[in-house]
């Protein structure tokens, strides 16, 4: 429990000072673009959230080190690795002038270090073929690096809403927790469970309020923490199935894909543009009706908290089988597919304005506050 309060303490009291002291740092650190394709908050907001889930973890690793702790190393040297994806981040956040193009180099710099000084390497995938290339050297290193960039890529791509990627992000690591406490690995058991203290002590603040957002800085590195301890978990453990790892990052990953897929094929854009069309804005859009035109700032805050659970939900419906099925392949790539089929024909039906009525939440009109500007 130590390992799980002492860093959701830390972030909690580091985020909420990061909040008080906006007024100070707020011209640089708040978002105040409210008119992108994503953009879904109603005033200027902080986005370096990523900070008290970054200092939450450095002071578990300083106490552990006080206290002995022999698994202390390991999460000194995952924080040490995650550094570059972490800055990079933080720097867009307060200049916004930090291409996506660099924070990947950035993360795949932080992948490379983890390769070197953790040993974290895919070096099996029970993929015919692609086993060949991961088990040289070069080709492992390069599959790790591609994979930890493309994982942190696709929790930025599902940063949208107040709690949305943040909890999607700690029920992810829940699940590696829980496995590694199967198969006895104490050090990963212990560091997913930090990582998830310090996530929640910044989802306090952000949901459902909204007073603070995650940033790249923080969107990155959580999604660098979450792949390191995925793919330290099945290098060690010859029992855990390679695709275990993918079965629990998957949403944000599917969803990644399908957007490239999406935007390429179908729309012939650049995949790298923002757009307003991923599936956890068309669930805002057309399922989210509660408050629907509202410009009161508290009303759309709600509806942007209120959207999260869908997401939550689908999230969740990855890891129940991830869980079941750690130990086989076959099942996992089983269950991939069916998620896969799931979520396009759930992305189709809503925006064909298909969606089935009681997916659609439209709340109590009556009750709602009048907005004296559109009265």
């Amino acid at each position: 429990m130590l390992y799980l309060l002492i860093p959701f303490a830390l972030a909690a009291v580091i985020t909420l000072y990061v909040v008080h002291s906006s007024t100070v740092h707020g011209h640089l650190s708040a978002d105040h673009d409210l008119s992108g394709p994503q953009k879904f908050h109603a005033r200027p907001v902080p986005r370096i959230g990523g900070v008290g889930i970054f200092a939450g973890l450095v002071g578990m690793v300083a106490l552990a080190f006080a206290l002995g702790h022999p698994q202390a190393k390991v999460g000194g040297l995952l924080l040490l690795c995650g550094i570059p994806a972490f800055a990079t981040g933080l720097i867009e956040d307060f200049t916004k002038r930090v291409s996506p193009g660099k924070r990947l180099l950035a993360t795949a710099v932080s992948a490379a270090l983890g390769c070197w000084v953790l040993g974290a390497m895919i070096t099996r995938t029970d993929i015919p073929g692609l086993d060949l290339i991961v088990a040289t050297t070069v080709g492992a290193v390069l599959a790790t690096v591609f994979t930890v960039a493309g994982v942190a890529n696709s929790v930025n791509i599902i940063d949208g809403f107040n709690g949305l990627s943040s909890m999607c992000v700690s029920l992810m690591l829940l699940t590696f927790a829980y496995v590694a406490y199967q198969v006895g690995d104490t050090e990963i058991a212990l560091w997913s469970l930090a990582g998830v203290g310090a996530i929640l002590g910044f989802f306090v603040w952000n949901y459902p309020a909204g007073l603070i957002f995650l940033g790249d800085g923080g969107a990155y590195f959580m999604g660098f923490y979450l792949a390191e301890i995925g793919i330290l978990l099945i290098h060690r453990h010859q029992e855990v199935s390679p695709l275990f790892a993918l079965m629990v990052c998957i949403y944000p990953v599917f969803e990644t894909l399908f957007s490239i897929y999406r935007r390429r094929f179908l729309r012939n854009t650049n995949p790298g543009d923002p757009d307003g069309i991923h599936l956890h804005s068309l669930i805002y859009r057309r399922l989210m009706r509660w408050a629907l035109g509202a410009r009161d700032a508290r009303l759309m805050t709600r509806r942007n908290s209120m959207t999260a659970p869908y997401l939550w939900t689908l999230c969740i419906s990855s890891l129940a089988p991830a869980l079941l099925f750690w130990d086989s392949t076959p099942m996992i790539a089983a269950c991939m597919v069916l998620f896969g089929v799931f979520y396009v024909a759930l992305y189709w039906r809503i925006v064909r304005f298909r969606t089935p009525k009681w997916l659609v939440f439209r709340g109590d009109q009556r009750k709602l506050p009048v907005d004296p500007q559109n009265h």
